[in-house]
């Protein structure tokens, strides 16, 4: 259960402190248009969009343990985080999350999507690994 709790926790604070960030300097250069940290109100309770994101973080860093076999010993667990949060979280996004928020678009725009939300998820992916890392300890 601990374990659990631990991956929960890890993929919410990766969000505040490596995907909001990441999208911030994304935003700062003009890559993507929208604002890390939004306090636009999501569907269907209300809550920042930012938190929204932290939950589902959340979320994903449970399936994140629960897919990769987390044991905390591997000697690259920094891809596994980078590969399984750009490939998975990214893939999901576009094929599911944009759709059902009538976000769409057309197939030349998905090249560039899939690498802005590689690199974003692969920053989650990464820090999830390393909140897990430092909550179970070495």
């Amino acid at each position: 259960m601990q374990r659990w709790v631990f991956a929960f926790i890890a993929g919410f604070l990766a969000v505040i402190f490596f995907h909001q960030p990441l999208l911030g300097l994304l935003h700062a250069y003009g890559v993507v248009p929208f604002a890390p940290f939004s306090i636009a109100a999501t569907v269907p309770l209300q809550v920042p969009a930012w938190l929204s994101a932290c939950f589902w973080g959340g979320i994903w860093g449970v399936l994140m343990v629960a897919a990769l076999r987390w044991q905390g010993g591997s000697p690259v667990p920094w891809l596994k985080g980078l590969l399984f949060g750009g490939i998975a979280l990214t893939t999901v996004a576009l094929l599911v999350v944009f759709p059902l928020k009538g976000m769409g678009f057309d197939s030349a725009q998905l090249p560039g999507r899939f690498l802005i939300g590689f690199l974003l998820n692969g920053a989650w992916g990464v820090g999830s690994l390393i909140f897990i890392r430092t909550l179970q300890g070495r």
